[in-house]
């Protein structure tokens, strides 16, 4: 397995010969207002670069993975560059018929499929905690199950939460990928992981390696890479809880 960051929550993940993109955000930087209202109201998105070109990244992929569909998870730039014809998976009906209103043909819901031979089983998360829900909607994540490889669980949108727990419980990840920058809006708290719900899942899988995503990458983000390295460290986690830069990749 290899796994790489592109940007914010953009992953593009090689498992058992088959190479997924995981929800593309992909205009340049500054294409996008703000999500508001936040701390950093006067900064467009995506806040950074993509650290290669787009043509770069839609190498070789064989499934577009999309936990949902917010726009720093699926863009426009996206839904304009993506094949129409391409293998495009979404967590629901809702979702399917927003992506085929794009003009994407070839649309399945994710639940427990078969893809290549590799499972793809859509798994829970909370997108925040209490009356924010109401905005934030509902999301997914994935776990990728292959006999010849390590599981790997892509929490997607969430917070530590019940559903999480019970998602490492019954999947026994020995990878997790977390969104853990903390984003929140004036009102309603954590939308995604701050450092004590990636501590908490470090916890709760004490065998898994924690591969943390979505920061520095949208306005509304409130956690930095140097900041959880930093609270990684004074637990003496920093073998296990891995912050990679945009362009990053790991082997496992």
């Amino acid at each position: 397995m290899n796994l790489q960051l592109i940007r914010n929550a953009t992953l593009i993940i090689d498992y058992a010969g088959t190479r997924f993109l995981i929800d593309p955000m992909l205009a340049p930087k500054g294409t996008y207002p703000p999500f508001t209202p936040s701390k950093r109201d006067d900064i467009k998105n995506p806040i950074v670069d993509l650290p290669e070109s787009v043509d770069a990244i839609l190498e070789g992929i064989d499934a577009v993975i999309l936990t949902h569909l917010h726009l720093d998870h699926f863009d426009d730039k996206a839904k304009e560059v993506l094949p129409k014809s391409i293998n495009l998976y979404v967590q629901n009906e809702a979702d399917a018929g927003e992506v085929q209103k794009a003009g994407f043909t070839n649309v399945h819901m994710l639940n427990n499929e078969q893809f290549n031979g590799i499972q793809l089983i859509k798994t829970k998360g909370k997108h925040g905690r209490g009356e924010i829900l109401k905005r934030t909607g509902t999301v997914s994540g994935i776990a990728f199950k292959h006999e010849n490889e390590k599981t790997l669980y892509v929490a997607g949108d969430t917070v530590w939460n019940e559903e999480v727990e019970e998602e490492i419980l019954t999947h026994h990840p020995d990878i997790i990928v977390v969104n853990a920058g903390d984003n929140q809006f004036l009102e309603g708290g954590s939308i995604v992981m701050g450092k004590e719900d990636v501590l908490q899942t470090a916890s709760a899988a004490p065998e898994a390696t924690i591969i943390s995503t979505h920061m520095e990458a949208v306005n509304h983000g409130t956690l930095s890479r140097e900041e959880l390295k930093n609270t990684a460290t004074e637990k003496g986690l920093q073998s296990r809880i891995l912050v990679p830069e945009d362009g990053e990749s790991y082997t496992f």
